[in-house]
């Protein structure tokens, strides 16, 4: 017998004949809040990204000036795709062909979101944001997040989620701290989190 089979022979022992007892799960999975946009863009903003709250008419707007002469990499199916082609100087979708060499000669990345969490300012991305890559390798992400995606808690986002797709959440920009607590941005991902919320 090892020491792991031991330890659990003794517990079993120990609880040898003690009543059943119910497990209490009453979680909390709804949370209201009065302003959800506004918490998220505050929530997001604490973590040094860069908010913009913009009306759904000037989202093609704002992101055709925030991408002016960069060369973007981009998801097929992208919505306001057409504004960023046009403004752009350069637009490469993703694709299984585009190689981690190509994504880190980008200047950028744009992308909206699965769904988006108020209380903690976090942003999830699923399959339809592309490849993981894309949003980890460029130092630039700009991500387009709608009014209707922003839910207040976490066990909100969880239920609006497919479970079996692969999840990107992402906190703010790539940041980490040594053991002296210096913060370095860019280790992980990217360096700059660019948001617009269109509201």
């Amino acid at each position: 017998m090892n020491a792991r089979q031991e330890i659990l022979a003794r517990i079993r022992r120990a609880v040898a004949g003690a009543p059943e007892v119910e497990i209490p799960r009453g979680y909390r999975t709804h949370v209201t809040l009065e302003d959800p946009v506004g918490r998220f863009a505050e929530r997001v903003g604490d973590y040094r990204a860069v908010v913009h709250v913009v009306p759904a008419a000037e989202v093609p707007g704002r992101l055709a000036e925030l991408v002016a002469g960069r060369r973007m990499a981009a998801p097929e199916g992208l919505p306001w795709l057409e504004a960023v082609r046009g403004a752009a100087a350069e637009l490469i979708l993703d694709g299984p062909g585009l190689s981690v060499a190509e994504l880190d000669r980008v200047d950028g990345v744009v992308t909206g979101c699965a769904v988006a969490v108020a209380e903690t300012g976090t942003i999830v991305l699923d399959e339809r944001q592309g490849r993981r890559a894309l949003t980890l390798v460029p130092d630039y992400h700009l991500c387009v997040v709608q009014a209707a995606q922003i839910v207040a808690s976490v066990p909100e986002a969880l239920a609006r989620l497919t479970p079996t797709s692969p999840l990107t959440w992402v906190s703010g920009p790539s940041a980490t701290s040594d053991i002296e607590l210096d913060r370095v941005e860019g280790v992980h991902g990217p360096r700059t989190l660019e948001v617009v919320i269109s509201a």
